[in-house]
């Protein structure tokens, strides 16, 4: 099934995993009369698969309250602070250039700032129109709390 926006529709082998083998299904005897039950998982298979639920969602859980208590020596973040410069001067060589500046200064050519036409009225209309309706969006966003973000697991 994946996450809620995902587009899969094929549930993965973990989903369709059972938790009991399917042995330990009640089934009627031959004439339809009996019901015959296996025998009931013992104390250790219950703990076992438990232990085993307890470890899967250990593992994909993310332990955010632990994020503080990391300090990073010197030279780790040295290390790290050297990484992500080469990363970034990899990415830099592969980025466009910039445009220049499609302003011009006000303070080296006021005359040609002056000289130019005008803003079409439409233009401004249309931006005056633009700023009203996201004006209007952003004044009906509301936020409700309903659940607790962080919520504590208690896991031995």
């Amino acid at each position: 099934m994946g996450c809620c926006y995902s587009s899969e529709d094929k549930p993965t082998e973990e989903e369709e995993e059972h938790l009991i083998p399917p042995s330990n299904i009640v089934s009627k005897s031959p004439n339809g009369t009996d019901w015959t039950t296996p025998s009931v998982p013992s104390a250790r298979t219950e703990q076992a698969l438990l232990t085993s639920i307890l470890t899967r969602t250990a593992q994909n859980i993310i332990d955010v309250s632990a994020a503080d208590q990391h300090m990073m020596e010197p030279h780790e973040y040295m290390d790290r602070a050297r990484q992500y410069s080469t990363k970034l001067a990899g990415l830099g060589n592969s980025l466009p250039p910039k445009k220049a500046l499609t302003l011009p200064s006000l303070t080296t050519q006021p005359h040609q700032v002056l000289a130019s036409d005008l803003v079409p009225y439409t233009d401004v209309q249309q931006v005056s129109k633009i700023a009203a309706y996201a004006y209007s969006a952003i004044s009906q966003i509301k936020v409700d709390a309903k659940e607790e973000l962080v919520v504590q697991f208690a896991i031995p």
